[in-house]
């Protein structure tokens, strides 16, 4: 089973994102900040890792730039959820492999995560 790390502050996107992965057969953990997601993707190396930008303490960007900065960690593909559409173009020269704006198209996500993973 593929396992996807969803990293976010708004628990009813979390909870929304989890339930809708599980039904499609995927393995979730969760995190409500890129402090907790960093500790928890060094304890158990997930497939494909879901990230809000704008979240307190390590938001968005630094958690990309950290992830770039560990040989282990940079192999997993990240997609990126925020209300803030113009920040596409950046992530995507950061090396992310998706962005979604805020309300998620859930059947865009799904059809990316698919093509990602499996």
């Amino acid at each position: 089973m593929k396992h996807i790390l969803v990293i976010d502050d708004d628990p009813g996107l979390v909870v929304f994102l989890q339930r809708r992965l599980d039904l499609a057969g995927y393995q979730v953990t969760t995190a409500a900040s890129g402090e907790a997601g960093l500790q928890k993707m060094r304890d158990s190396l997930p497939d494909l890792v879901i990230v809000d930008v704008m979240m307190p303490g390590m938001d968005g960007f630094s958690f990309v730039r950290e992830l770039r900065t560990d040989t282990v960690l940079t192999k997993v593909p990240i997609l990126i959820v925020t209300a803030q559409e113009e920040l596409g173009d950046i992530f995507k020269m950061e090396g992310v492999q998706g962005f979604f704006p805020k309300p998620i198209d859930t059947e865009m996500l799904m059809e990316k995560v698919k093509a990602l993973i499996g």
